[in-house]
């Protein structure tokens, strides 16, 4: 209970999957807090609500020892060290009332109610009560007595049970435990919780990102259910769960799995559908395992790959149809139904399918995903985003003051609306970056002036002016801006473990650079065993596009 790393997690706001702790204005709570025991959980889930936040400036000084600690009677020293001298919780207003002035507990529980409901009747009487007792029990006068109960019920009225907040506290302390000592399970566990929640999937791929974990793309060869760690030669990942695949269905993908540990691993789109009852794993499902890439291993590209689709199933169909009424081939037992070698090897059949474009590929990912797995849209933009004009979402979800920041990034979503007062049109927008997501509102002329690039998948910059309130974010935007592509400058970084790295491993390397050309320099940093780092730039013709698919291509050489 008194993990260091665990501590260190909250005070530095990475909370996100943490119990009761992942909310931005509880994150930057937590960091003002500067957690340094399991006390300190407890009274930051009391504190943290709408009533006694006004205590929460007060709190931190007195704790930080920038404001002294007063305590309204010696005797209150006891009960409110913990919590620096102020009320935080409904027990120790009955410990005060019992030490004060002699009540039993049940009596001070009655107080209590009676403080927070505001019953002034029952109010005036309890006075009298406390006061009386104050004095035959601790000979305090009536002056002072009278100080106390007005102090009590200050904090009556917004007083939390500690044991409630406890048990709360508790489950937040062992979440950021296991996400600060055990991250890869606990983040493969919280994306397993969320399995059909694409959005929330979003949001803990994207901390994985930022943890450092590579997240593995669907593989209907190697993927779980759901999402499991991985073992990499350089470290741990990890692996998409085919059941987190948007309509695909836990019960097709069981099917597949179950086959696939019976059977051994698929040999091609023709070898999966011959082996799976066509009425269980349809042309639907196939589509979308297609095109999230669990079929990249073929080796054909995916829009051959989604065109073989229909061919694939009618002859699976008839296949089964056949071995259902005994009709089955002397040779049936000897075809994989792998597609012609032409096909599979870029030749003619495959060659007749024209590519889906990259914004497609990409549109199909986040369709069914909830996020990107072979690049970003933000990719071509890389040079927008460097400029030092541009603030991150992150940090401005971070605010904790009112203030404005210009941003730049990807609109995803925008609803039109009209206001009831005079029928003024305004927008709700969703503005992505690579650090997260940020809904906004566009007013009046901001909105009306610049509606015809306020559209999806549009790259824009804009100001947004930030007010945080009540723990959340809302954010007004203007000075809207459509950008235009800029590469970036900055040559893409890769670390390569000089122990995991052989000889008969350069050709491999080599082949999965070339398979990402782009215009971004690429330099290889070496690490050896001692820990040295020898970069190593290479030339114009192995440059490439800022995509993530590269670092999953060399995921078993990358240092971790």
């Amino acid at each position: 209970m008194d993990d260091t790393a665990s501590f260190d997690l909250l005070n530095r706001g990475e909370s996100i999957g943490v119990f009761q702790l992942e909310s931005g204005g509880m994150t930057a709570t937590a960091k003002r807090f500067q957690i340094e025991h399991f006390t300190d959980i407890i009274a930051l889930i009391a504190l943290y609500r709408p009533g006694p936040m006004q205590f929460i400036d007060d709190y931190v000084d007195r704790k930080k020892g920038r404001k002294k600690i007063e305590y309204a009677h010696p005797l209150l020293e006891k009960i409110c060290s913990e919590t620096y001298g102020i009320i935080v919780y409904q027990e120790q207003v009955q410990q005060a009332a019992s030490a004060l002035a002699g009540y039993t507990l049940g009596q001070a529980d009655l107080l209590r109610r009676a403080m927070g409901k505001k019953d002034v009747e029952k109010m005036a009487k309890e006075r009298e009560v406390f006061v009386e007792g104050c004095a035959r029990v601790n000979q305090i006068p009536a002056k002072q007595a009278n100080a106390i109960f007005d102090f009590l019920e200050k904090f009556a009225q917004y007083g939390f049970n500690k044991s409630h907040s406890a048990a709360y506290g508790l489950i937040s302390y062992q979440t950021a435990y296991l996400k600060a000592n055990h991250p890869v399970e606990f983040m493969a566990g919280l994306l397993g919780n969320e399995i059909n929640n694409t959005d929330k999937i979003a949001t803990f791929v994207t901390e994985c990102g930022r943890m450092g974990i590579t997240i593995l793309p669907p593989d209907i060869n190697r993927s779980a259910l759901t999402f499991l760690p991985e073992e990499l030669p350089g470290g741990r990942a990890i692996r998409f769960g085919l059941a987190a695949i948007k309509n695909v269905g836990e019960a097709a993908m069981k099917a597949a799995i179950d086959d696939r540990e019976v059977n051994g691993p698929f040999q091609s789109l023709e070898d999966f559908c011959s082996r799976l009852d066509t009425r269980t794993v349809n042309k639907k499902i196939l589509e979308s395992l297609v095109k999230c890439g669990a079929f990249d291993w073929d080796g054909r590209h995916r829009a051959a790959l989604f065109a073989a689709i229909e061919p694939a199933i009618g002859a699976a169909a008839s296949v089964q149809k056949d071995r259902a009424s005994g009709q089955v081939s002397l040779f049936d037992s000897l075809s994989d139904f792998a597609p012609p070698p032409a096909a599979k090897n870029g030749g003619e059949t495959e060659s007749a399918v024209e590519y889906w474009t990259r914004a497609e590929q990409l549109t199909h990912e986040k369709e069914l995903l909830g996020f990107y797995v072979t690049g970003h849209p933000l990719d071509d933009y890389r040079g927008n985003l460097e400029s030092s004009s541009y603030g991150s979402i992150a940090e401005a979800k971070a605010m904790t003051e009112p203030g404005s920041v210009r941003l730049a990034g990807l609109l995803t979503a925008m609803e039109k609306k009209f206001s009831k007062k005079d029928n003024r049109p305004f927008g709700i927008l969703t503005l992505e970056d690579d650090s997260g997501t940020l809904e906004f509102m566009a007013w009046d002329e901001s909105f009306s002036k610049n509606e015809s690039i306020l559209k999806p998948g549009t790259v824009i910059s804009c100001n947004a002016r930030i007010t945080p309130r009540d723990g959340e974010i809302r954010a007004m935007g203007s000075d809207f801006k459509a950008l235009t592509p800029k590469p970036s400058k900055k040559p893409l970084r890769l670390r390569i473990d000089r122990t995991l790295l052989s000889e008969a491993d350069l050709p491999a390397i080599t082949a999965a650079i070339k398979r990402h050309p782009g215009k971004r320099t690429l330099v290889l940093e070496i690490i050896t065993p001692s820990g040295s780092t020898f970069p190593l730039q290479l030339g114009s013709d192995f440059s490439v596009a800022q995509e993530e698919s590269l670092r999953i291509a060399l995921e078993p050489w990358l240092k971790r």
